[in-house]
Protein backbone atom coordinates (compact mmCIF):
# COMPACT_ATOMS: atom_id res chain seq x y z
CA UNK A 1 0.00 0.00 0.00
CA UNK A 2 1.36 3.50 -0.52
CA UNK A 3 1.13 6.29 1.73
CA UNK A 4 0.41 9.89 -0.59
CA UNK A 5 0.36 12.97 1.08
CA UNK A 6 -2.58 15.49 0.65
CA UNK A 7 0.00 17.17 -1.45
CA UNK A 8 0.43 14.41 -3.63
CA UNK A 9 -3.38 13.79 -4.03
CA UNK A 10 -3.57 17.84 -5.33
CA UNK A 11 -0.86 17.21 -7.68
CA UNK A 12 -2.37 14.20 -8.87
CA UNK A 13 -5.95 15.40 -9.01
CA UNK A 14 -5.81 19.15 -9.53
CA UNK A 15 -8.41 19.49 -6.56
CA UNK A 16 -6.44 22.06 -4.04
CA UNK A 17 -5.42 20.99 -0.53
CA UNK A 18 -7.67 23.26 1.44
CA UNK A 19 -10.77 22.17 -0.88
CA UNK A 20 -9.59 18.64 -0.05
CA UNK A 21 -9.55 19.32 3.56
CA UNK A 22 -13.01 21.15 3.50
CA UNK A 23 -14.62 17.90 1.81
CA UNK A 24 -12.68 15.67 4.51
CA UNK A 25 -15.37 17.87 7.35
CA UNK A 26 -18.30 18.01 5.29
CA UNK A 27 -18.58 14.47 3.74
CA UNK A 28 -17.42 11.10 4.50
CA UNK A 29 -15.71 9.71 1.72
CA UNK A 30 -12.52 10.61 2.44
CA UNK A 31 -11.02 9.13 5.45
CA UNK A 32 -7.36 9.90 5.92
CA UNK A 33 -4.84 7.63 8.31
CA UNK A 34 -2.14 8.91 10.71
CA UNK A 35 1.41 7.25 11.21
CA UNK A 36 2.13 7.16 15.02
CA UNK A 37 3.32 10.40 14.74
CA UNK A 38 0.12 11.39 13.77
CA UNK A 39 0.83 12.76 9.93
CA UNK A 40 -2.11 12.42 7.81
CA UNK A 41 -2.24 10.30 4.86
CA UNK A 42 -4.18 8.81 2.17
CA UNK A 43 -4.23 5.22 0.98
CA UNK A 44 -4.44 4.15 -2.52
CA UNK A 45 -8.63 4.00 -2.20
CA UNK A 46 -8.40 7.89 -0.74
CA UNK A 47 -6.39 8.56 -3.92
CA UNK A 48 -8.61 6.57 -6.34
CA UNK A 49 -11.59 8.28 -5.01
CA UNK A 50 -10.39 11.91 -5.31
CA UNK A 51 -9.74 10.91 -9.28
CA UNK A 52 -13.03 9.95 -9.51
CA UNK A 53 -14.77 12.90 -7.64
CA UNK A 54 -12.20 15.31 -9.12
CA UNK A 55 -13.50 13.95 -12.28
CA UNK A 56 -17.43 14.52 -11.74
CA UNK A 57 -16.78 18.06 -9.86
CA UNK A 58 -15.01 19.43 -12.58
CA UNK A 59 -17.70 18.25 -15.18
CA UNK A 60 -20.57 19.80 -13.41
CA UNK A 61 -21.51 17.49 -10.69
CA UNK A 62 -21.56 18.78 -7.27
CA UNK A 63 -19.80 17.66 -4.96
CA UNK A 64 -22.62 17.48 -2.47
CA UNK A 65 -24.18 14.81 -5.18
CA UNK A 66 -21.25 13.13 -5.63
CA UNK A 67 -20.74 12.10 -1.80
CA UNK A 68 -23.78 10.52 -2.02
CA UNK A 69 -22.82 7.82 -4.66
CA UNK A 70 -21.61 4.47 -4.29
CA UNK A 71 -18.62 3.44 -6.24
CA UNK A 72 -20.79 1.95 -9.38
CA UNK A 73 -22.70 5.05 -9.26
CA UNK A 74 -19.45 6.84 -9.38
CA UNK A 75 -17.79 4.69 -12.47
CA UNK A 76 -21.39 4.90 -14.50
CA UNK A 77 -21.47 8.86 -14.26
CA UNK A 78 -17.68 8.96 -15.01
CA UNK A 79 -18.33 6.31 -18.01
CA UNK A 80 -21.37 8.85 -19.27
CA UNK A 81 -19.24 12.16 -19.76
CA UNK A 82 -19.31 13.69 -23.09
CA UNK A 83 -16.35 15.54 -24.53
CA UNK A 84 -12.80 15.06 -25.78
CA UNK A 85 -11.07 16.38 -22.49
CA UNK A 86 -13.28 14.54 -20.31
CA UNK A 87 -12.67 11.18 -21.78
CA UNK A 88 -8.67 12.42 -22.14
CA UNK A 89 -8.89 12.96 -18.54
CA UNK A 90 -10.81 9.75 -17.82
CA UNK A 91 -8.46 7.74 -19.53
CA UNK A 92 -5.05 9.31 -17.57
CA UNK A 93 -6.84 8.96 -14.19
CA UNK A 94 -7.62 4.85 -15.13
CA UNK A 95 -3.83 4.22 -16.17
CA UNK A 96 -3.18 6.44 -12.38
CA UNK A 97 -5.50 3.58 -10.58
CA UNK A 98 -4.23 0.94 -12.54
CA UNK A 99 -0.41 2.05 -11.90
CA UNK A 100 -1.51 2.10 -8.34
CA UNK A 101 -3.52 -0.90 -8.09
CA UNK A 102 -0.37 -2.65 -10.15
CA UNK A 103 -3.03 -4.01 -12.65
CA UNK A 104 -0.26 -4.62 -15.67
CA UNK A 105 -3.27 -6.00 -17.73
CA UNK A 106 -5.67 -3.16 -17.40
CA UNK A 107 -3.12 -0.78 -17.83
CA UNK A 108 -1.68 -2.35 -21.06
CA UNK A 109 -5.21 -3.30 -22.47
CA UNK A 110 -5.80 0.72 -21.99
CA UNK A 111 -2.65 1.46 -23.79
CA UNK A 112 -3.47 -1.05 -26.54
CA UNK A 113 -7.10 0.10 -26.74
CA UNK A 114 -6.03 4.33 -27.24
CA UNK A 115 -3.08 3.15 -29.72
CA UNK A 116 -5.72 1.08 -31.62
CA UNK A 117 -8.19 3.76 -31.78
CA UNK A 118 -5.68 6.74 -31.97
CA UNK A 119 -2.19 5.75 -33.15
CA UNK A 120 0.71 5.85 -31.18
CA UNK A 121 1.44 9.48 -31.56
CA UNK A 122 -1.77 10.78 -30.34
CA UNK A 123 -1.82 8.33 -27.31
CA UNK A 124 1.64 9.61 -26.79
CA UNK A 125 0.38 12.74 -26.69
CA UNK A 126 -2.67 12.91 -25.32
CA UNK A 127 -2.11 9.84 -22.44
CA UNK A 128 1.47 8.60 -22.15
CA UNK A 129 3.22 12.24 -21.90
CA UNK A 130 0.16 14.04 -19.32
CA UNK A 131 0.51 10.27 -17.22
CA UNK A 132 4.01 11.07 -17.07
CA UNK A 133 3.53 14.45 -15.81
CA UNK A 134 1.26 13.93 -13.30
CA UNK A 135 2.95 10.97 -11.80
CA UNK A 136 6.57 12.20 -12.12
CA UNK A 137 6.10 13.96 -8.57
CA UNK A 138 5.35 11.43 -7.09
CA UNK A 139 8.99 9.32 -7.92
CA UNK A 140 10.00 12.80 -6.90
CA UNK A 141 9.01 12.25 -3.62
CA UNK A 142 9.81 8.64 -3.17
CA UNK A 143 5.89 7.69 -2.81
CA UNK A 144 5.54 5.51 -5.51
CA UNK A 145 6.98 1.84 -4.84
CA UNK A 146 9.74 1.13 -7.06
CA UNK A 147 8.03 -2.01 -8.06
CA UNK A 148 4.65 0.06 -9.32
CA UNK A 149 7.16 2.51 -11.06
CA UNK A 150 9.92 0.00 -13.09
CA UNK A 151 7.19 -2.34 -14.23
CA UNK A 152 4.53 0.31 -15.17
CA UNK A 153 7.48 2.46 -16.79
CA UNK A 154 8.57 -0.66 -18.69
CA UNK A 155 5.54 -1.49 -19.87
CA UNK A 156 4.60 2.03 -21.55
CA UNK A 157 9.08 1.90 -23.14
CA UNK A 158 8.02 -1.14 -24.89
CA UNK A 159 5.42 0.71 -26.78
CA UNK A 160 7.16 3.95 -27.44
CA UNK A 161 10.43 1.72 -28.72
CA UNK A 162 7.76 -0.70 -31.07
CA UNK A 163 6.29 3.61 -32.14
CA UNK A 164 9.95 4.79 -32.70
CA UNK A 165 10.73 1.32 -34.78
CA UNK A 166 7.88 1.77 -36.82
CA UNK A 167 8.26 5.49 -38.16
CA UNK A 168 8.95 5.46 -41.85
CA UNK A 169 9.53 9.40 -42.19
CA UNK A 170 9.43 10.42 -45.83
CA UNK A 171 11.28 14.18 -45.19
CA UNK A 172 13.69 15.61 -43.31
CA UNK A 173 13.99 18.92 -42.01
CA UNK A 174 18.02 19.17 -41.94
CA UNK A 175 18.50 19.40 -38.21
CA UNK A 176 19.50 16.96 -36.06
CA UNK A 177 18.94 16.49 -31.95
CA UNK A 178 21.16 14.80 -29.31
CA UNK A 179 18.96 13.38 -26.60
CA UNK A 180 20.57 11.86 -23.25
CA UNK A 181 20.25 11.66 -19.64
CA UNK A 182 23.04 12.60 -17.21
CA UNK A 183 24.77 10.31 -14.69
CA UNK A 184 22.57 8.74 -12.28
CA UNK A 185 19.50 9.81 -14.34
CA UNK A 186 17.54 6.30 -15.36
CA UNK A 187 13.95 7.86 -15.84
CA UNK A 188 13.69 7.18 -19.92
CA UNK A 189 10.64 7.07 -20.55
CA UNK A 190 10.55 10.78 -21.13
CA UNK A 191 13.15 11.21 -23.61
CA UNK A 192 11.62 8.02 -25.20
CA UNK A 193 8.71 10.18 -25.81
CA UNK A 194 11.13 12.61 -27.67
CA UNK A 195 12.78 10.63 -29.74
CA UNK A 196 9.42 9.03 -31.27
CA UNK A 197 8.26 13.06 -32.19
CA UNK A 198 11.48 13.99 -33.08
CA UNK A 199 11.62 11.33 -35.07
CA UNK A 200 8.86 11.32 -36.37
CA UNK A 201 8.89 14.80 -37.77
CA UNK A 202 12.19 14.61 -39.52
CA UNK A 203 14.73 15.68 -36.76
CA UNK A 204 17.51 13.52 -36.71
CA UNK A 205 17.97 12.04 -33.38
CA UNK A 206 21.28 10.98 -31.70
CA UNK A 207 20.05 9.20 -28.82
CA UNK A 208 23.05 8.41 -26.11
CA UNK A 209 20.43 6.85 -23.56
CA UNK A 210 21.02 7.20 -19.86
CA UNK A 211 23.42 7.76 -17.35
CA UNK A 212 25.82 9.51 -19.67
CA UNK A 213 29.24 11.15 -18.70
CA UNK A 214 29.43 14.89 -19.12
CA UNK A 215 32.80 13.79 -20.86
CA UNK A 216 30.89 11.45 -23.20
CA UNK A 217 28.38 13.43 -24.14
CA UNK A 218 31.23 15.96 -24.51
CA UNK A 219 32.77 13.76 -27.15
CA UNK A 220 29.96 12.56 -29.19
CA UNK A 221 28.88 16.69 -29.96
CA UNK A 222 32.70 17.47 -30.85
CA UNK A 223 32.21 14.32 -33.60
CA UNK A 224 28.29 14.67 -34.54
CA UNK A 225 27.89 18.55 -33.99
CA UNK A 226 24.05 18.24 -33.75
CA UNK A 227 22.32 21.37 -33.93
CA UNK A 228 20.73 20.84 -30.02
CA UNK A 229 21.27 18.97 -27.00
CA UNK A 230 18.45 17.81 -24.99
CA UNK A 231 17.89 16.05 -21.55
CA UNK A 232 14.41 15.31 -19.60
CA UNK A 233 14.93 15.11 -15.81
CA UNK A 234 11.84 13.28 -14.31
CA UNK A 235 13.97 12.56 -11.01
CA UNK A 236 17.43 12.14 -9.46
CA UNK A 237 19.23 10.64 -6.62
CA UNK A 238 20.36 13.12 -3.63
CA UNK A 239 23.27 13.09 -4.78
CA UNK A 240 22.58 14.94 -7.83
CA UNK A 241 23.36 18.67 -7.70
CA UNK A 242 21.29 20.65 -10.74
CA UNK A 243 23.11 23.78 -10.28
CA UNK A 244 26.53 21.82 -10.58
CA UNK A 245 24.80 19.98 -13.83
CA UNK A 246 24.16 23.59 -15.25
CA UNK A 247 27.27 24.85 -14.87
CA UNK A 248 29.15 22.21 -16.01
CA UNK A 249 26.95 22.49 -19.20
CA UNK A 250 27.65 25.65 -19.87
CA UNK A 251 31.33 24.72 -19.94
CA UNK A 252 31.48 21.90 -21.75
CA UNK A 253 28.30 22.69 -24.31
CA UNK A 254 29.01 25.92 -25.41
CA UNK A 255 27.90 26.96 -28.59
CA UNK A 256 25.05 24.27 -28.74
CA UNK A 257 21.72 24.98 -27.50
CA UNK A 258 20.95 22.46 -25.01
CA UNK A 259 17.34 22.14 -23.58
CA UNK A 260 15.72 20.89 -20.81
CA UNK A 261 12.75 19.65 -19.73
CA UNK A 262 10.70 17.37 -16.94
CA UNK A 263 10.11 17.24 -13.23
CA UNK A 264 13.23 18.76 -11.59
CA UNK A 265 13.11 21.69 -13.88
CA UNK A 266 9.17 22.41 -13.43
CA UNK A 267 10.05 22.33 -9.44
CA UNK A 268 13.01 24.46 -10.03
CA UNK A 269 12.67 27.45 -8.38
CA UNK A 270 15.20 29.80 -10.47
CA UNK A 271 14.93 30.82 -14.01
CA UNK A 272 17.53 28.72 -17.19
CA UNK A 273 21.11 30.44 -16.66
CA UNK A 274 20.84 32.01 -19.56
CA UNK A 275 23.61 31.45 -22.71
CA UNK A 276 22.51 27.85 -24.43
CA UNK A 277 20.90 26.71 -22.19
CA UNK A 278 17.12 26.85 -21.80
CA UNK A 279 14.24 25.28 -19.61
CA UNK A 280 11.07 23.74 -20.87
CA UNK A 281 8.70 23.51 -17.94
CA UNK A 282 5.55 22.45 -19.09
CA UNK A 283 4.38 19.50 -22.18
CA UNK A 284 3.04 22.53 -23.82
CA UNK A 285 6.14 24.37 -23.95
CA UNK A 286 7.95 20.92 -24.89
CA UNK A 287 5.20 20.55 -27.87
CA UNK A 288 5.63 24.13 -28.84
CA UNK A 289 9.68 23.51 -29.09
CA UNK A 290 9.08 20.09 -31.56
CA UNK A 291 6.89 22.82 -33.74
CA UNK A 292 9.26 25.55 -33.81
CA UNK A 293 12.05 23.48 -34.82
CA UNK A 294 10.47 20.80 -37.03
CA UNK A 295 8.59 23.57 -39.41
Amino acid sequence: MNKFTIKDLENLSGIKAHTIRIWEQRYAFLKPQRTPTNIRYYTNEELKKILNVSLLNKYGFKISHISRMDDADLRSKILSLGGPEAQQERIIHDLIQYMVDLDLVAFERELDHCIQLRGVEKTILQYIFPFLERIGILWLTGHINPAQEHLITNLIRQKIIVGIEQIKSVFSTGKSMLLFLPENEHHELGLLVLHFLLKSRGVSVIYLGANVPVSDLEYTLKVKKPDFVYTHLTTVVKEFNFERFLNHLKVKVAGTPVYISGGVVSTYEHKAPGGDIHFLKTFKAVQEFITQISS
